[in-house]
């Protein structure tokens, strides 16, 4: 499907979530047929003609002002991130397309020595498509093996959304596997020749009824912090803080770091499952007498 094509959708999907009120057109007049604004009232808003409005949606139009793609973006109410992927569906159909596949990804050895240096850290190296470029050993105790997965299953969106292990894992599955098909389209907005994003979206699609709607409503998503709750088979429950830092010198990199607010459960969980990160440590995990060891010296203090 082309970019323009796509440009259009979004913008309709954006039109569909909004009421005459939420948006500010007014009280409703009429029956909808169809949820969401209108197109004349979406214009009215904008302050440009219906029709020009309506060749924005079919595509006929990919050449608008900046005044009236920011008009639009307010009277859809889009967010930052939203904004910015309305413009990179504009400028991948709009006379410069990014031609050719994107480069092929690769990991700096100073970042392989960062991932490790963090020791009990679980830290990941994300790059195009949220493939999982690295991962240190924490990150591999805490999620999954990557590395020893097929070349293509190494993706952290693929893994969230197909693998019955992270459902089980992430208390809060569905947020977070909507969240990361958000990321996913964001990526494929702005590498739409990207072929492996491509077929990704392709697999989900055919594997997945949950993405399938995600990927029907255009949502776009990108959260740089925040917290995920966890049941891990080991260690049980778990609340972790994550952070992800964009590499300058590669826009597509990010690294993602969780770590445990210090004196908490969670703390004292991450920290018992790093010792299956210890060389030489037997690789079972005790949590009972981790939790009784933890309750006698609450007790001494």
């Amino acid at each position: 499907m082309g970019q323009s094509a796509e440009f259009g959708k979004f913008l309709k999907a954006m039109r569909s979530r909004l009421s005459p009120e939420d948006a500010g057109a007014g009280p409703t007049t009429g029956a909808r047929r169809v949820p969401g604004l209108r197109r004349e009232e979406v214009a009215r808003l904008a302050g440009v003609s219906t029709d020009y409005y309506v060749r924005l949606e079919q595509g006929r139009n990919i050449h608008p002002s900046r005044t009236v793609l920011e008009a639009v973006s307010r009277a859809l109410r889009l967010d930052s991130t939203e904004h910015a992927h309305m413009l990179d569906l504009l400028e991948n159909c709009a006379g410069n397309p990014r031609v050719g596949a994107p480069a092929a990804q690769g990991v700096r050895p100073a970042l392989s020595h960062l991932l490790e240096a963090v020791g009990d850290v679980p830290a990941m190296l994300l790059g195009r498509r949220t493939d999982v470029l690295a991962a240190n050993r924490m990150a591999r105790l805490l999620f999954a093996d990557f590395a020893a997965l097929p070349a293509a299953e190494r993706n952290l969106t693929r893994w969230l959304i197909l693998d019955p292990a992270a459902r089980g894992l992430f208390r809060d599955w569905k947020t977070v596997a909507a969240e990361a098909a958000g990321a996913l389209r964001l990526d494929v907005g702005r590498h739409p020749n990207d072929v492996q994003a491509n077929q990704l979206v392709g697999e989900l699609a055919v594997h997945s009824e949950h993405f399938r709607q995600w990927w029907a409503g255009h949502r776009v998503a990108t959260r740089s912090a925040g917290t995920v709750r966890l049941h891990h088979p080991a260690v049980g429950d778990l609340e972790l803080n994550f952070e992800t830092l964009a590499l300058p010198d590669d826009p597509d990199q990010t690294l993602r770091f969780y770590s445990a607010r210090p004196g908490t459960p969670s703390s004292d969980a991450l920290a018992l499952l790093a010792l299956n990160a210890v060389p030489g440590h037997s690789g079972t995990l005790d949590v009972e007498a981790a939790a009784s060891s933890a309750a006698d010296q609450a007790g001494a203090n």
